[in-house]
């Protein structure tokens, strides 16, 4: 340790003095406590990376207790260029602040960057939009994506800009302390209302598919209620979802014999339900390019106020246009009010 090599002194570093009622505290829980855009797992690599000093040495542990009167530097890299390049792409925004950003993604949009997928993204459209306010996350100048939504869901995303709010946000979802409702029109009538049940897993006869699993799937819960039926063809519901599996609401819907209009994964056959439709309305539903499923409300608390925040938005047009072909008549602008869960 005698030779290490001092923090740069021309990069201001983030400074801390331990107190005496923080003597004890894990280094790396006392710095993430001190420095809230900061969370614990990333101090804990800034200390293995040497960019942590305590009292003019590098900090040794992550895990060594700290004594009352020493003085902690970190310095801090400035945040890489994260892979995805920026790219114009238009996405309509609620909320924005200096922690996140809420919006409403339009159907077709891959959320992250992949394999076959290395552009055009809401990622890329994120690093456009938000340019040199992205303060960083993990050291890069990325946005953190709380949850995503499948390409051809549109719906309500929040989008963490800072690490302390990706670390909230994400702890919040995984707590289930996230109020989420999707309007969904499937084929068939279920029931008024219920509750799917069901592990979910990867399909073992088609490993691009998710399924109802008996072992090895992840438990998941999702609540639904029929708002208006066209006939025994089709129906609207509300769906909220008690848990957040890949794929969860069209996994239980097309289990429970229900699946969502347009589904190119989890409908593979014309339903003996769309039977029960004029021929007009039924070639407009089975000629629906996507699942019929839209994220309408989104509710949490603000990672770093505390105050809860609800928004909520209508389907976009090529949905409402489904709507009134199915159940001949324009899609109400307060249907949600309809939608009470308990």
């Amino acid at each position: 340790m005698e030779n290490a090599e001092a923090p740069d002194r021309g990069m201001a570093p983030l400074e801390a003095v331990a107190s005496d009622e923080e003597a004890g505290l894990r280094t790396d829980r006392f710095l993430a406590g001190r420095h809230a855009d900061l969370s614990r797992s990333r101090v804990k690599a800034m200390i293995e990376e040497g960019l942590v000093w305590r009292d003019d040495r590098p900090a040794r542990s992550p895990a060594e207790p700290v004594r009352a009167g020493s003085r902690f530097e970190i310095r801090m890299k400035p945040p890489v260029a994260a892979d995805p390049r920026p790219e114009a792409i238009p996405f309509p925004i609620l909320h924005e602040d200096d922690d996140l950003i809420v919006l409403d993604k339009p159907a077709g949009l891959v959320v992250h960057p992949a394999p076959g997928n290395e552009e055009g993204t809401l990622v890329n459209a994120l690093l456009a939009h938000c340019g040199d306010s992205l303060p960083g996350i993990g050291g890069e100048k990325r946005p953190g994506i709380v949850h995503r939504l499948d390409k051809d869901t549109s719906g309500l995303m929040v989008v963490a800009k800072t690490e302390a709010s990706l670390a909230r946000l994400s702890a919040d979802f995984a707590a289930r302390d996230i109020d989420r409702l999707y309007l969904a029109i499937c084929w068939g009538v279920p029931g008024a209302s219920g509750t799917i049940e069901g592990a979910i897993g990867r399909d073992p006869r088609d490993r691009k598919r998710m399924a109802v699993v008996a072992r090895g799937g992840k438990p998941a819960l999702t609540r639904f209620q029929r708002l208006r039926v066209a006939g025994t063809a089709a129906s609207l519901l509300a769906c909220k979802l008690a848990t957040g599996r890949t794929h969860q609401i069209r996994v239980h819907l097309a289990t429970d014999g229900h699946p969502l209009v347009g589904d190119p994964v989890y409908l593979r056959r014309i339903p003996a339900a769309a039977r029960g439709l004029p021929d007009l309305m039924r070639a407009t539903a089975l000629d629906f390019p996507r699942q019929a499923l839209h994220a309408a409300r989104l509710g949490f608390h603000h990672p770093r106020t505390g105050r809860h925040l609800l928004f909520e938005t209508m389907p976009p047009a090529d949905f409402q246009l489904l709507h009134e072909a199915v159940f001949t008549e324009a899609m109400p602008p307060d249907i949600l009010r309809n939608a009470a869960f308990p």
